[in-house]
């Protein structure tokens, strides 16, 4: 792997700075009046979820929600309720007790420094870079996974990044960064899109690419990736299961008695409503009954659900 030069370097930042301004999808989180909170919630939702997923559920927050203290005044089954289907739903927990953190550590103000913001709880070394970066213009060093196919691709001429985040790669990144502050946030949202939208996992579109010329990847003939990335698999597994359990827990208004999750009703000759729909969803997995003891398990070990008056709920 051979570093760009200075003058390269300048050639890069200024080619892809060119082409976020021209192409740069148009997204509510980026817009120059978007809060600190907002892009903080944005971030965490897009975790492992893509962008139309995500629209929809941060609309809805930032409208029950628009601060911290909004959300921090209500149960943190309420998070979880309007988490909706994104997955990962522990996500809506941590951004709760962010939420209260925040109230109470920082009068209700989303903090600016990488630092602070590490300190929240369920904030991870990426989301507090981010946000440090996209709502403070701070000088750091963003690294998701969009940035890293593009690394590995552009200068290292990789198919794809190892498994998981190296050191090497994080030194890479820190090499790439603009020193100038407000170009670093631009190149930092910049190399992030076109890993998203034109340098893609499964078909990068090469053709569209305004730095293709640079890029070591393809001067090297396109090899192969070293290694077959694993699919994360869905059906038939305990998060399927969850997901169905979760699904019964957002609709009700009530603690749902064990046994409903562990039996289908009778057939009663019409089709089900309100809590029934989700429950008959569940039911339709046909799930074993073990697999289904460790999803209500883990749904109350995990704090995303617990018992009250004999039944599960989403919690206080």
């Amino acid at each position: 792997m051979t570093l760009p030069d200075a003058r390269q370097l300048t050639a890069l930042h200024s080619a892809l700075d060119q082409w976020f301004a021209d192409a740069a999808r148009d997204l509510p989180w980026r817009e120059p009046d978007c809060s600190a909170w907002g892009i903080l919630v944005s971030e965490v939702m897009l975790q492992q979820t893509p962008v139309v997923r995500v629209l929809p559920v941060w609309r809805d927050w930032m409208e029950r929600w628009p601060t911290p203290d909004h959300l921090a005044a209500e149960p943190s089954g309420e998070a979880v309720r309007h988490w909706g289907r994104l997955g990962y739903p522990r996500r809506a927990l941590r951004l709760h007790a962010a939420a209260v953190a925040i109230r109470e550590q920082h009068g209700g103000n989303v903090p600016d420094t990488y630092a602070e913001l590490l300190g929240l709880p369920g904030v991870g070394s990426y989301t507090a870079a981010a946000v440090a970066a996209f709502a403070f213009g701070r000088r750091e060093t963003v690294v998701d996974t969009n940035i890293r196919r593009v690394h590995a691709r552009l200068i290292s001429g990789n198919a794809l990044p190892a498994p998981a985040l190296t050191a090497g790669e994080m030194r890479l990144a820190e090499a790439l960064l603009p020193v100038e502050q407000e170009l670093s946030v631009r190149w930092n949202a910049s190399v992030m899109e076109l890993g998203a939208m034109v340098c893609t996992a499964r078909s990068p579109k090469c053709a569209d690419c305004p730095v293709r010329s640079s890029c070591a990847w393809l001067a090297a003939g396109e090899p192969p990736p070293s290694y077959t990335p694993k699919g994360q698999s869905w059906h038939g597994t305990d998060r399927q299961v969850r997901g169905a359990v979760m699904a019964v827990l957002r609709e009700a208004a009530t603690p749902v008695p064990r046994q409903m999750f562990e039996q289908a009703p009778a057939d009663l000759g019409f089709a089900p409503s309100g809590i029934g729909i989700p429950l008959a969803a569940l039911h339709r997995l046909n799930s074993a009954p073990e697999q289904l003891e460790r999803a209500l398990d883990g749904l109350l070990v995990d704090g995303l659900a617990e018992m009250h008056d004999g039944g599960l709920r989403l919690p206080a």
